[in-house]
């Protein structure tokens, strides 16, 4: 794994993810199916579909946490053997932060653990990505808000400039203003980066607002069985419009059809 180590958190290219008969079966039984599909190189996919039916089995097979039954994945055209081909953020619905250390030594735990220390320079300056002061690099989890662990849990995740970004519920906790606030946030630093991005959320708005591109899981075995490609300014205020409620109901439409719905 590659990865450069500097004081600055400068535009990287993403890695592009191709998927060929990737299937997942568990005691006999095949629970997920991805036919031919591709997550493009420097995008934001949002993954929805019902509760259970695969989706963050699917990332867990990308991040390299979990071996597929069959097919073939493939990261930038190579053939992906495990998780530390590239390198890859990975964020929770919980920070999993260690309550004993100070947020910036949450955030350097990546680089020790690979080997690679994350120099003080780099950790203020994720800080000032994902909005966090030099007071809060200083306080331990049990001082922080929710909004603000997961603050800590991205730049965790972004302290090896990872290529590949996996993002699992991360908001599914936060009340709607601040979820709302972090929703533009990780969208800002993921096109900021350039970091290949993927979304697991229940919330459709919530995928709608922050994707490019939205992939709805269904069936059984659990297929991709929708792309919704969006394109619409990514804004407070277009939340608010018809051409944004038209674009959410449209992938409900495709979830109702499925015979399932986002589960709580």
């Amino acid at each position: 794994m590659n990865t450069t180590n500097t004081g600055e958190c400068s535009q990287r290219d993403g890695a592009s993810v191709r998927f060929d008969n990737v299937r997942v079966a568990f005691d006999g039984d095949e629970i997920l199916h991805i036919r031919q599909s591709a997550i493009e190189l420097g995008s934001l996919v949002a993954i929805v579909g019902p509760s259970g039916c695969g989706k963050s089995t699917l990332l867990r097979i990308i991040a390299g946490l979990l071996e597929p039954s069959g097919g073939r994945l493939s990261i930038d055209a190579v053939e992906f053997a495990g998780g530390g081909d590239v390198q890859t953020g990975f964020v929770f619905q919980d920070a999993t932060l260690l309550p004993w250390r100070r947020a910036a030594a949450n955030i350097r735990l990546p680089g020790e653990l690979e080997g690679q220390p994350v120099s003080d320079s780099r950790v203020s300056d994720l800080a000032r990505l994902v909005g966090l002061t030099d007071a809060d690099l200083q306080k331990r989890p049990a001082e922080l808000s929710g909004g603000m662990k997961m603050r800590v849990s991205l730049a965790r995740a972004l302290a090896l400039s990872p290529r590949l970004l996996l993002l699992d519920e991360p908001f599914a906790a936060l009340d709607d203003l601040l979820r709302q606030q972090l929703q533009s946030d990780v969208r800002r630093i993921q096109q900021e980066l350039g970091i290949t991005t993927v979304l697991v959320t229940h919330n459709v708005s919530e995928a709608v607002y922050m994707s490019d591109q939205v992939w709805t899981l269904g069936g059984s075995p659990a297929e991709v069985t929708s792309v919704k490609v969006v394109e619409i300014e990514r804004t407070e205020s277009v939340r608010g419009t018809a051409e944004f409620a038209a674009c959410v109901e449209s992938v409900f439409a495709v979830l109702r059809a499925d015979g399932g719905m986002p589960g709580a």
